[in-house]
């Protein structure tokens, strides 16, 4: 999700990425990626940072933004002045490093050692079948449609007693490409509901009685398989760019800035320009993508309802509320989305003593920064769902986008009990009362 506000990339790393479809991998090598402290004066660095045009991947702008150096621009950033430290010396070997083991084993799907590494899509696709196997009278296959180049937008359905049809909590991975962490807490979490479940977890029995899940580990399918084979930090869709006399360079769109409410809402909340990495595309819900996830929304609200809905991205460790397209507008159930975040927050922070990872809170306009077009707005106002959220994950800025594998199943697991703290209590009475904070 982050890199928003990016209305313009880098000139020569957007030229490599255009000439990079289909002729090979685009290289990081020297590339360097700093935190600068903004130092309570966010303006004026951002200002020296526009002379470079430098891509960034994150931003808090009160904290610090996180940008990528090409190794030709090194010594004009040293010239600027800026307090930073270093996330990634060579971001070429962070990559190769992160990527160097992707086995493609047949395993046990409750063998944790699948979340040692990162994995290609035809393997999680296996993954997720397998999950299904294991769980055959209480889960289903799904889909919400295709890809732009015709790749199935999987998941699983899974239920507890009595059958389908209570209200459902929808999980959606992978949405931006380069944001692979986001695909195996998703997994993990399925992982964990299914062997709950089966072994006769009072907890997870009560929440797949209580709720259908709805699981979609990858809804951005071709961005995805591109970030893995040609750019590992490819962010949008594939599809090509609008006719002329837009840019022909530039393909994909941002999935998280195409859905139909607040598409138009704000200017600052993402770019018409094709190459931006916000990009919203020309209309609202003009990717395939979007619109079959759109359709099963609809489909979920007009049945027995949506009771939590998570959009999963990397990173900066934030638990995000509706709205994001006015940074001063608040929902009238504000209040207990700002508890429940609180207490997943607590959760979280709880279940690894030794890493005491730290979630912020609050609605994404206030807390980050101005979205429109995006998917907890449009499931909490289009979908109705009685909380909707987007979560980032780990980390706070040592690696950013380019997580070790060996952060893979800490991320999850902590990621698990904070929705098992979540979903213990979404029907009770907890909220009564609670009002607008």
């Amino acid at each position: 999700m982050k890199a928003a506000l990016l209305a313009s990339l880098l000139a020569p790393l957007a030229a490599i990425v255009a000439a990079s479809a289909g002729t090979g991998s685009v290289s990081y090598d020297g590339y360097k990626v700093l935190r600068v402290n903004t130092l309570g004066n966010p303006r004026a660095v951002k200002q020296k940072l526009s002379e470079l045009a430098l891509e960034q991947w994150d931003q808090n702008p009160y904290r610090s933004i996180d940008v990528v150096v090409r190794p030709d621009q090194i010594a004009a950033f040293e010239a600027l002045g800026l307090d930073y430290e270093v996330m990634h010396e060579n971001l070429g070997d962070s990559i190769a490093a992160e990527s160097a083991a992707r086995p493609s084993s047949k395993r046990q799907a409750d063998d944790l050692s699948w979340y040692d590494s990162y994995h290609d899509y035809e393997d999680h696709i296996q993954y997720f079948q397998d999950l299904r196997q294991s769980f055959p009278n209480n889960s289903e296959t799904i889909s919400s449609g295709t890809s732009y180049e015709g790749r199935d937008i999987y998941g699983l359905h899974l239920w507890g007693a009595a059958g389908p049809g209570k209200p459902a909590v929808l999980y959606h991975g992978n949405v931006h490409a380069r944001e692979w962490i986001t695909s195996p807490v998703v997994e993990f979490i399925t992982l964990q509901l299914i062997t709950g479940y089966k072994n006769g977890d009072n907890l997870i029995r009560s929440f797949l009685d209580r709720y259908d899940f709805y699981i979609l580990p990858i809804v951005n399918p071709d961005g995805f398989v591109y970030s893995q084979k040609v750019d590992r930090l490819w962010r949008k869709t594939r599809q090509p760019p609008p006719p002329p006399p837009a840019n022909q360079s530039c393909f994909g769109r941002d999935i998280n800035r195409n859905w139909a409410f607040a598409w138009d809402a704000n200017p600052l909340g993402a770019s018409r320009n094709p190459c931006s990495q916000t990009y919203k595309g020309e209309a609202p819900s003009d990717t395939p993508e979007n619109q079959g996830l759109d359709k099963l929304v609809r489909q979920l609200r007009d049945g027995a309802g949506i009771k939590l809905f998570i959009d999963w991205h990397s990173y900066g460790q934030y638990i995000l509320s509706p709205f994001g397209y006015k940074e001063t507008l608040y929902a009238p159930e504000l209040g207990k989305w700002t508890k429940a975040a609180g207490i997943v927050s607590d959760a979280i922070r709880d279940s690894n003593r030794t890493a005491q990872t730290t979630f912020t809170f609050g609605p994404s306009g206030a807390a980050l920064y101005t979205t429109t077009g995006a998917a907890p707005d449009h499931v909490y106002s289009v979908g109705r769902a009685d909380f909707s959220y987007t979560i980032e994950l780990r980390d706070t800025g040592n690696f950013g986008f380019v997580l070790p594998p060996g952060l893979i199943r800490p991320t999850a697991e902590e990621q698990w009990a904070g929705q098992k703290a979540l979903l213990g209590l979404l029907d009770e009475e907890f909220f009564d009362g609670v009002g607008p904070a």
